[in-house]
């Protein structure tokens, strides 16, 4: 069986969608599949070509066994939505360039993940030059997210967006969620449309903490061994809804050894950065990103791991991904996340602590409350890792979804 899978984001960019499809495509490729790879040259989040693949219209290269082709994309740091637009269309075009000219002439199925929604054009041209059948993996349902959050209101191109993603439902053969709350959607306005849930999951083998060493991370980022340390940890964009933060560690002004640390970067950072001048507190510290292998030690050190999305409809069928990092390798969770994630890991899983989103008292207090109870921060990391482990390991994921390939 051969899939290609298309995607705007893959390592060496760090992020959930990166690492969740180089994971998917390593398990599949164990299971036997031959598995090929059409992505941009690596520039996300810094907007930036990474260093050593500068100045190329292609590239190849073999990552742990996976043929990874890469084409051109434009990069801006501008935020405008002409310059988004002119990075998501450059490839769209250069995809499928490089597809016709460098890839093989047949695959099974070609996966394109989705956003950005309009990688879908290329999908579809490439699904029918390869006689592949094409699944659409959905991670965010767009454009309904970018719509509500009001990063696109121009009409037209809002119009453009929904019936390019009627089509490309129409001409899959199988639709792929990230969230149970993402098929249901679909299936609501697409009844006949075929979905199947594929969620993110953790490597329990990786993130381990029993495999992790101590790090000095605490010490170079001038943080004490006795500070309890609240991480958030990811893009620090829009959707988090961050100021929750922020206003949480105003309150806790008073408990000096509580630090609020916001690893990462994002449209948001410069922001939030003057907003605690602002404020003035001295609890809250910016870190930039890690890789994938330090974020490890950086998670052993944390005492607590805050998750948020502010509070909008379009969130109750969300599961941030950074969840399963932070269950895996115990850390206690603080869910600012209502709906889906809720009941997945609040009600059944028991393995996380519910925050009303964008309500910075309930953080505060939760915060406290976890300080103030040791033996509840070690109930909470020991079910959070059983939890992990029992419905969201990667090989159990990858190894149902070979099996639906099988079957299609």
């Amino acid at each position: 069986m051969k899939l290609l899978i298309l995607t705007q984001y893959f390592p060496p960019e760090v992020g959930a969608p990166q690492n969740r499809l180089f994971e998917l495509a390593l398990r599949l490729k164990s299971n036997g599949i031959e598995v090929t790879v059409l992505t941009a040259l690596p520039n996300y989040p810094q907007m930036q070509i990474y260093k050593g693949y500068e100045g190329k219209n292609y590239m190849y290269e073999e990552m742990q066994g996976l043929k990874v082709h890469r084409a051109s994309i434009y990069v801006s740091t501008k935020r405008s939505i002409v310059a988004r637009l002119r990075n998501y269309f450059s490839f769209v075009r250069s995809s499928n360039k490089v597809g016709r000219k460098h890839l093989e002439d047949h695959y099974d199925f070609l996966m394109c993940e989705s956003p950005p929604l309009f990688l879908g054009y290329s999908a579809m041209r490439l699904a029918i030059c390869k006689k592949a059948k094409l699944i659409f993996n959905v991670s965010d349902l767009w454009p309904e997210s970018a719509e509500k959050l009001g990063v696109v209101t121009n009409k037209f191109l809002l119009k453009m967006a929904y019936n390019l993603e009627a089509k490309l439902y129409k001409h899959s053969v199988l639709v792929t969620g990230q969230t149970q709350g993402i098929c249901k959607n679909i299936n609501s306005r697409f009844p006949e449309v075929k979905t199947y849930w594929l969620p993110n999951g953790v490597d329990l083998d990786f993130y381990d903490p029993s495999k992790v060493e101590t790090t000095d991370w605490r010490a170079k980022n001038n943080l004490r061994q006795d500070d309890f340390i609240v991480l958030y940890a990811g893009i620090i964009g829009i959707a988090q809804g961050l100021d929750i933060i922020l206003k949480a560690a105003a309150q806790l002004k008073d408990k000096p050894s509580v630090k609020f640390v916001l690893l990462g970067n994002g449209p948001e950072k410069e922001r939030l950065m003057q907003l605690k001048t602002q404020m003035q507190l001295t609890n809250v510290l910016f870190v930039e990103g890690v890789s994938k292998n330090e974020m490890r030690g950086v998670l052993k050190e944390a005492n607590a791991a805050v998750i948020p999305l502010r509070k909008l409809d379009l969130f109750l069928g969300a599961i941030p991904s950074k969840i399963f990092e932070s269950l895996a390798m115990k850390v206690p969770v603080l869910l600012c996340v209502d709906g889906e994630a809720r009941e997945l890991f609040v009600n059944q899983g028991k393995c996380a602590l519910y925050v009303e989103p964008e309500n910075e008292t309930d953080l505060a207090s939760k915060v406290s409350e976890l300080v103030d109870n040791k033996a509840l921060q070690k109930q909470l990391g020991e079910v959070g890792r059983a939890y992990a482990t029992e419905f969201f390991n990667r090989n159990k994921i990858a190894e149902k979804f070979y099996e639906k390939l099988k079957n299609i």
